[in-house]
């Protein structure tokens, strides 16, 4: 449709209107829009998580071989002069050379003593082959699978050979020997450290692999082929686990600068802060730091393990920097391998990479195995010079005048940094540079409350972030963390780990080992603390019980179950719904607990949940209360009390409006009948009988007398697309072709034998696959059979069930899960069948076999088995009826061979071999997945032992994992939609500015005054005849329902834009649309005559429909048994045919809906809360025909089907709300429509055509029009004070408020012109002139004003 030019470039004048429309837009709550409706129910997967260490190692052996043969210089390197002669920070020609010797021999054990003071020292001190073979195979004995450390100084000797030799010597010292590195590999086993101070010492690490390499082989023969010689060998220790550390290439020297230690190498890995500091002030730099000498640098205060001293400080950077570069230049694995895995080790490689900057500095390249990638220009070393300067530059007033030593701004800085990456940062990029320095800042109390906010900060940007602080080691410390008293860590700390274990939950075990589940309990029950951290505290506390029993005891113990309890009503909805959880799981499996919550009488506090109205914190009573009843410790009297009364409670919302609470009422009732088997077996063969006995004419029988046209049959008919909620769309139409055809073919054999009830049809791949259930062909009780028990069972309303007395729990029970199996939403209805048809299995399995009834093996519960009853159960009534063969064979099913006519008086029956157990005719199904038959019994007893698992482990809602992604999901970002530069903001600006213009142009025109509406502006054939049509308020797009299926047409295009299956029962019709949210992120609601509602989202565009939510609208409309197909039939003669169906009325502004219908009530539900929150009697003996709204005033208008039309004011009491009758029409009431303007009338039309209007304050009409006769539809503008009459009569009139007719619609445009068929549903747009129609001729059409006024 082309408006207007000028109107879309309105004015300066039309802005300020399009800003005051725009902001109402935006004021409008939505309804269905939250986490649960638009996510899958369930949680996040399971990160597999690296950061554990499995094999933590220790260096517990060192070996120090020193071969220097001071005084001697090998034959084979020309030494400088002057030369670079300190060893071990000791010059070896200040005296004797055996004293040397032994000197040097201890200070290098001393420092390597620092960095690991619990290992075993072992000096060889210029050996033999024998000695160094002695001590390297003592040290491996005694290590056992523990590291040794090697430690090689070859200054005394030649350089390695090219074979793979270093040299030791000969007992009187007159030879150089070598020794091999294969044999030094051989004593030294796996896993060992080597390290090499050495000229040409890369040489050693080449052939040490190749000498690896050759073992490998070796084992791999000696594996492969066992008479193989080297198989007849001791097997050579693999070398795998071998780290080695090299001075130099393999075609190095080492340097010979004077300044410089001989062993630079050694000084570099065991005395890093001495050797950085005098590299240091060797450079040129180190002039501008004045008067620091190398004399003083000896004199820095302190000791290197405290903190709070200059030396100790230094010592602190030096770590954090050098941990932080290997963080960022290495892999995850290796880091963790060489970093983490070994206190020895990881001290080595830090400060290997100090030896890699000092070294490459005079030309040399230390090597590393496995091989480092190059670390000496990262950035990092200029933060360890500055604060190497910052502090070498007090040195001179520290040590002379004895100034306070001011501690370095690093941490501060390196923490401000990460501050920059936090706040400044985009989504995908690197991760932070400084996490490793948080995590030693939290050494510190002065910077700890800092960095642990910055670490909450970063851990909440989501499960990446975590995983990679675990990787980075955070652990221990935060866990150490939780031993601190101090009152402000306490939020941080929750946080911290709230984060944590909802990524990682495999730490509840370190948790409650060292006593952390004390913090968290003290912190949950503190009142001061506020709601949010409490409830981090309590979720977990929830994941430390989650089936972990050292841990629930841990928390029994602690008090958990009181604290909980009295934290249950709290404000805070987050808190309430992990409260309860916690307490579900505390108890779940274990007896102690649910006795400590008996005598807290914790179920009842529980119940007060129950009419939450937060449906997630409903959710968590129902699961709270439903392993509360699932324990299976053994039964007393008063559990069993306990557990009914429970059950009594939770059957209560069997009509909640949230499907997630209706299927976790699903899981916690299934728990109960594991609990009560053998009772809920009795009654599940009470009810298989009384639904066999009961032939209950389905409605499908009764329909379509009339109408012998099968609808889906036609050719023309267009596939309906696949939608996600339903597994098998197709399998749907199937069976609906095939119900069609059934219920033709009963029409043609009327008084035939075989009545055709769904009861008697097995229906594998009829509605129950309809239903979506996963492996329907192995269900006994098809969705038809459970439909019809629930029928049959006098369902009356549950209310009048509760109280009744106990023994007749289970058959209540029973019912609620009846009728929760024909839940409108799939998922709650397929948990419910499962649980059905196991007991049913169960049942029949009972009675199907005595011999396995004496066995006794049975059921597991403890109350008597009902087997006794169950076998007599068929003999008293003679032959069992037969199973119907036809209907078998309809649906492509093997008919099993009809059991044997047993005379009436017959001994009780026992199966002869291949003869048919008397209760097998009533799974006439083929059943796949347990029929072994009767005969098989022998090996069948052990069978249903396990079948308790049956139940448990394929009925449960993701619902506790769902609501543990909260915890892991960023709490302090900007949710996307309030960000004002994303794009679901773009979008929904976008849609506001549409909307406003639509309003604004669909004004003028209807103020220019209508005064024609018959230009045919779309046309095309519906799939279904349309029953319902509903335009929507702002897209060019129109929903057109038939009986059990929506179709969306743009009116604009002339495009079929999507057609699907609502999915309701097949003797239920769609008698009401509305669609919600219309003015942003539209949802269509359907609701269909047996009471039910279902929302669904993703229509009409490119994507699969999917079920957002449904529920039971109205729960005591069951359907009435009445004509479907021909709808004109209804108006005329309303008396014989029964009801209404269903009719809603919908309010956006406050997010309210009203239904009503074939009931005695208004029924308003609050679609925020997911709950009824009234229900005003009509005070009427007919049904609802017509309802209309209107917020600002409260009041609810109705048309019933006496003629009457009363006025509700819903701010009143039930007894008194209704303010106003009308009965001046003598007819059922069309529709009553009540104008949204503050002094607006009420009109009503009836199907007499008497159009009156009404004000509300007074008992008279003010005006009546007359109009057509014969009214089978009628619809009022909201704008522009037109109404529109379709007749059976096969045309339309359209009148204007003054009841002049302004147009008269009889044919079809085009060149045929062909006649309009009987009307059988109209409707106006809400802001155009635009009106659309269907008719039973299957087509739909939608006319508007004239061209030129458009």
């Amino acid at each position: 449709m082309k408006m207007d030019a000028e109107l879309l470039h309105s004015p300066v004048v039309g802005l300020a209107e399009e800003e005051e429309a725009d902001m109402s837009d935006w004021n409008l709550p939505l309804a269905f829009m939250k986490k649960r409706h638009s996510e899958k129910i369930e949680g996040s997967k399971a990160l597999a998580q690296s950061w554990r260490m499995k094999d933590r190692m220790k260096t517990v052996s060192v070996a120090l071989v020193l071969c220097l043969n001071v005084g001697v210089d090998p034959p084979d390197v020309v030494k400088t002069s002057p030369c670079a002669r300190l060893e071990c920070w000791i010059d070896p020609l200040s005296m004797s050379p055996q004293k040397a010797l032994e000197t040097i021999g201890a200070n290098l054990q001393k420092q390597y003593e620092n960095w690991q003071p619990r290992a075993r020292y072992k000096q060889s001190l210029d050996p033999t082959v024998d000695e160094v073979k002695k001590l390297c195979t003592s040290l491996r004995r005694n290590a056992k699978e523990e590291r040794v450390l090697f430690h090689y100084n070859g200054h005394g000797v030649p350089r390695p050979t090219v074979n793979g030799e270093i040299w030791v010597f000969n007992k009187n010292y007159t030879q150089y020997i070598p020794l091999s590195i294969y044999d030094l590999q051989t004593w030294m086993g796996s896993p060992s450290i080597f390290v090499y101070d050495c000229s040409n010492a890369g040489i050693i690490v080449k052939s040490f692999k190749q000498f690896a390499l050759q073992r490998e082989q070796e084992l791999e023969v000696a594996a492969i082929n066992p008479n193989h010689p080297l198989a007849q060998m001791p097997l050579p220790p693999s070398m795998k686990n071998c780290i080695q550390l090299a001075a130099c290439d393999a075609t190095e020297l080492l340097p010979m600068n004077p300044d410089l230690p001989a062993d630079l190498f050694t000084s570099c890995l065991t005395t890093p802060i001495k050797i950085a500091l005098r590299w240091f002030c060797m450079q040129k730099s180190a002039k501008l730091v004045p008067g620091v000498t190398l004399d003083l640098i000896e004199k820095i205060p302190g000791r290197l393990n405290d903190r709070r001293t200059p030396l100790g400080e230094l010592n602190w950077i030096f770590t954090a920097i050098t941990d932080t570069i290997a963080w960022n230049v290495l892999p995850r694995d290796l880091f963790q391998k060489l970093f983490r895995q070994d206190l020895l080790v990881a001290s080595l490689f830090r400060n290997f990479l100090l030896a890699e900057r000092i070294m490459r500095s005079y030309n040399c390249t230390p090597v590393s195995s496995p091989r480092l990638p190059p670390t000496y220009m990262h950035a990092m070393w200029q933060a360890w010079d500055l604060a190497v300067d910052i502090c070498l530059s007090q040195l001179p007033t520290i040590i002379e005048e004895g100034t306070a030593f001011r501690h370095s701004p690093f941490f501060a800085e390196q923490l401000t940094a990460f501050q920059v990456w936090l706040t400044m940062g985009v989504e995908n990029r690197n991760p932070p540079e400084q996490l490793p320095i948080v995590l030693q800042v939290l050494l510190s109390q002065v910077h700890r409350l800092r960095a642990l906010d910055l670490l909450g900060r970063f851990l909440d940007l989501g499960p990446w972030a975590v995983s990679l602080a675990l990787s980075v080691g955070i652990f221990p410390y935060v866990l150490k963390l939780l031993q601190s008293s101090a009152r402000e860590l306490r939020p941080l700390l929750v946080f911290i780990w709230a984060k944590i274990l909802a990524v990682d939950s495999s730490c509840q075990a370190d948790l409650v080992k060292d006593n952390g589940h004390k913090y968290f309990l003290s912190v949950l029950a503190d009142p001061y603390m506020p709601a949010e951290h409490r409830t981090m505290a309590v979720f977990i506390l929830a994941v430390i019980v989650n089936s972990y029993n050292t841990g629930q005891e841990a928390c029994l113990q602690g008090n958990l179950i009181a604290i909980c309890l009295e934290q249950l009503n709290d404000p805070h909805p987050l808190l309430r719904q992990w409260v309860a959880i916690c307490l579900g799981r505390i108890w779940q499996n274990f007896d102690s607990a649910r006795w400590c919550g008996v005598r807290d009488s914790a179920h009842e506090k529980l119940y007060s949940l129950l009419s939450d109205p937060i449906p997630e914190v409903r959710c968590a009573a129902v699961f709270a209360l439903g392993t509360f009843v699932g324990n299976s410790a053994e039964r007393t009297d008063h559990s069993t009390t306990i557990d009914h009364n429970v059950a009594m409670m939770l059957a209560q919302l069997i009509n909640d409006g949230s499907p997630v609470v209706r299927k976790e009422l699903v899981v916690a009732l299934s728990h109960l009948v594991v609990q009560y088997e053998s009772n809920f077996c009795t009654v599940a063969l009470q009810f298989m009988e009384e639904e066999k006995s009961y032939a209950v004419p389905s409605p499908a029988n009764t329909t379509e007398t009339g109408n012998l046209t099968p609808v889906r049959d036609s050719p023309a008919i267009p596939r309906l697309r696949s939608v996600n909620s339903y597994t098998n769309i197709r399998a749907a139409t199937t069976a609906r072709n095939l119900n069609k055809s059934l219920q033709n073919l009963n029409l043609n054999e009327e008084g035939g034998p075989v009545a055709f009830s769904p009861g008697n049809l097995s229906t594998s791949s009829s509605a129950s696959s309809t239903l979506g259930s996963p492996d329907n062909d192995e269900y006994i009780l098809s969705f038809e059979t459970i439909d019809k028990m629930r029928r049959v069972s006098s369902y009356s309303s549950l209310n009048s069930l509760i109280g009744v007395s106990f023994n007749s729990v289970y058959t209540q029970i029973w019912r609620v899960l009846l009728h929760l199996a024909a839940d409108p939403f799939p998922e709650v209805s397929d948990l419910a069948m499962k649980v059905l048809n196991s007991i049913a299995y169960k049942a029949a399995m009972n009675t199907r076999s005595p011999r396995m009834l004496d066995s006794g093996s049975l059921t597991q519960s403890a109350p008597a088995s009902p087997t006794s009853k169950g076998t007599h159960i068929h003999q008293a009534g003679g032959s069992p009826p037969m199973p119907s063969a036809s209907s078998s064979s309809l649906t492509n099913e093997v008919p099993k061979p009809p059991a044997r006519d047993l005379p009436p008086a017959r001994p009780p029956y026992t199966p002869t071999q291949g003869g048919q157990a008397p209760h097998s005719h009533q799974f006439t199904r083929t059943r796949k997945m347990f029929d072994k038959g009767p005969d098989q019994t022998a090996e069948d007893g052990d069978e249903p032992v396990g079948h308790r698992n049956f139940i448990n482990a394929a009925v449960q809602t993701g619902l506790c994992d769902w609501s543990a992604k909260y915890f892991a999901q960023p709490v302090m970002k900007m949710p996307e939609e309030h960000d004002v530069e994303s794009q679901v903001r773009k979008e929904r600006e976008w849609r506001f500015l549409r909307n406003a213009r639509v309003r604004r142009q669909s004004q003028r025109i209807v103020q220019k005054g209508v005064t024609r509406l018959d230009d045919q502006i779309f046309i095309n054939r519906n799939p279904g005849v349309p029953s319902v049509v509903k335009f929507h308020p702002f897209n060019p797009c129109i929903a057109v329902a038939d009986k059990d299926s929506i179709c969306f047409w743009d009116w604009e295009k002339g495009d079929r834009l999507d057609y699907f299956y609502n999915g309701n029962p097949r003797y239920t019709r769609i008698t009401a649309m509305e669609y919600l949210n219309g003015h942003d992120c539209s949802l269509l609601l359907t609701a269909t005559d047996d009471g039910a509602l279902r929302i669904w989202k993703n229509f009409a565009d490119q994507r699969n429909p999917e079920m957002v939510t449904a529920w039971q609208g109205l729960s005591d409309m069951l359907p009435t048994t009445r004509g479907l197909a021909r709808r004109v039939s209804i108006y005329l003669d309303r008396s014989k045919q029964g009801g209404a169906g269903m009719v809603v009325d919908w309010e956006q502004e406050t997010g309210l809906l009203m239904t009503s219908g074939d009931v005695r009530v208004i029924r308003i539900w609050d679609t925020e809360r997911e709950m009824k929150v009234q229900d005003i009697p009509t005070g009427a003996d007919s049904c609802v025909t017509s309802l209309s709204c209107d917020p600002q005033r409260s009041l609810i208008v109705a048309g019933l089907g006496d003629g009457s039309v009363r006025v509700y004011d819903r701010r009143m009491a039930p007894n008194e709300c209704r303010v106003m009758t009308y009965r001046e029409h003598g007819a059922w009431v069309v529709k009553a429509h009540l104008q949204r303007e503050t002094e607006g009338h009420i009109i009503s039309v009836s199907v007499n055509g008497d159009v009156r209007f009404f004000e509300p304050r007074s008992p008279d009409s003010v005006n009546v029009l007359q109009t057509v006769k014969g009214l089978t539809a009628l619809d009022i503008h909201p704008q522009a004070n037109l109404f529109a009459c379709g007749s059976m009569n096969q045309f339309i009139a359209v009148y204007n408020s003054n009841g002049d007719v302004i147009s008269n619609i009889k044919y079809y445009d085009g060149f045929m012109g062909q006649r309009i068929g009987a009307i059988s549903c109209l409707a106006f747009h809400p802001y155009w002139p635009h009106l659309a129609v269907g008719s039973n001729d299957y087509y739909m059409s939608i006319y508007s004003a004239e061209k030129r006024q458009r």
